[in-house]
């Protein structure tokens, strides 16, 4: 319903960022990887010594110990983020929520932006936990706000960041007021494009985009109202620009979410092209149905092939 306006746009989408592998070989050869000019640092205290280098034997050999363990911890802590990032991959792909979250609300307080936007949506895959209370929903939405809005000031230049916080600040205006959520649309559109520009092939925040779209197309009257109290050029879009998105996704990574398959199709019979909306409505009941939500898809995929 368009009643529900833009949190419409993040509703179980959930969907993974994928990151590879850490890379491990890496890590560990920088624990071995030669300082100086090339020189192995045996070699370097030897050629130090040899040249007479003005300081006492022992204070000499304390400022080359500093030197392994400060190269040792800087390793050590590099290799750490990478293990906690592959460990966190690994239990999402796993689906296990809340053993992920516990993983990583142990590095809030990291300056690492691809541990914190995971964790800005850890936090909010435990909020949409129906076993979650209603107090612990609403802190775990603010959180995740501010846990993707560090990630964005580590570096602005991460796609998932800006994508997850557009998403985690629609989930906030829920419970701000439709004033406040209609107000952050704007922002939450300029993320999400500020994330494609720098992956053109995340499926699911194009998707994103088609919703946003989808939504304020099919906004009604009242909430164009406010709209109009708002901004002095209030946002709008059309079924076409939602649509065009719609198949910028699908081309991007086809097949990769029935709920684009079902928004193809609406999107279609909004546009009273009825043969198209067969097309894609008929791709959505058949989808293979591996989640709760595509289960619900292919319900509201049959009936509006019922209805046509």
């Amino acid at each position: 319903m368009a009643a529900l306006m833009v949190s419409s746009l993040v509703t179980s989408l959930a969907r993974p960022f994928r990151r590879g592998p850490a890379g491990l070989g890496t890590a560990l050869r920088r624990d071995t990887a030669p300082c100086g000019r090339g020189w192995p640092r045996t070699q370097v205290l030897r050629k130090s010594l040899q040249r007479g280098v003005v300081l006492s034997t022992g204070s000499f050999l304390v400022y080359e110990a500093h030197k392994l363990i400060s190269g040792f911890a800087e390793v050590h802590a590099s290799f750490k983020v990478e293990d906690v990032i592959e460990q966190a991959d690994y239990l999402y792909g796993s689906g296990e929520t809340e053993k992920l979250y516990r993983l990583l609300v142990q590095h809030k307080n990291s300056d690492d932006a691809e541990l914190l936007w995971r964790l800005a949506r850890s936090s909010r895959d435990l909020a949409q936990l129906g076993s979650t209370s209603a107090e612990e929903k609403k802190q775990l939405t603010y959180d995740s706000l501010e846990y993707a809005k560090k990630a964005l000031e580590k570096n602005e230049s991460n796609s998932a960041a800006h994508k997850w916080y557009g998403i985690c600040l629609s989930d906030v205006g829920d419970y701000e007021g439709i004033k406040t959520k209609i107000g952050n649309a704007v922002i939450i559109k300029e993320h999400f494009q500020r994330a494609i520009e720098l992956n053109p092939k995340d499926a699911t925040t194009i998707h994103l985009i088609g919703i946003w779209c989808y939504s304020f197309a099919e906004m009604p009257w009242y909430q164009r109202k406010i709209a109009a109290t708002l901004f002095a050029t209030p946002p709008t879009s059309t079924f076409q620009e939602a649509l065009r998105y719609f198949h910028m996704a699908e081309e991007a990574d086809p097949n990769f979410y029935s709920k684009n398959l079902l928004f193809l199709g609406k999107t279609y019979l909004k546009l009273n092209n009825k043969k198209m909306a067969l097309l894609w409505l008929s791709k959505a009941k058949e989808y293979p149905a591996q989640t709760e939500e595509d289960k619900q898809v292919q319900k509201e995929a049959l009936e509006l092939l019922n209805s046509i």
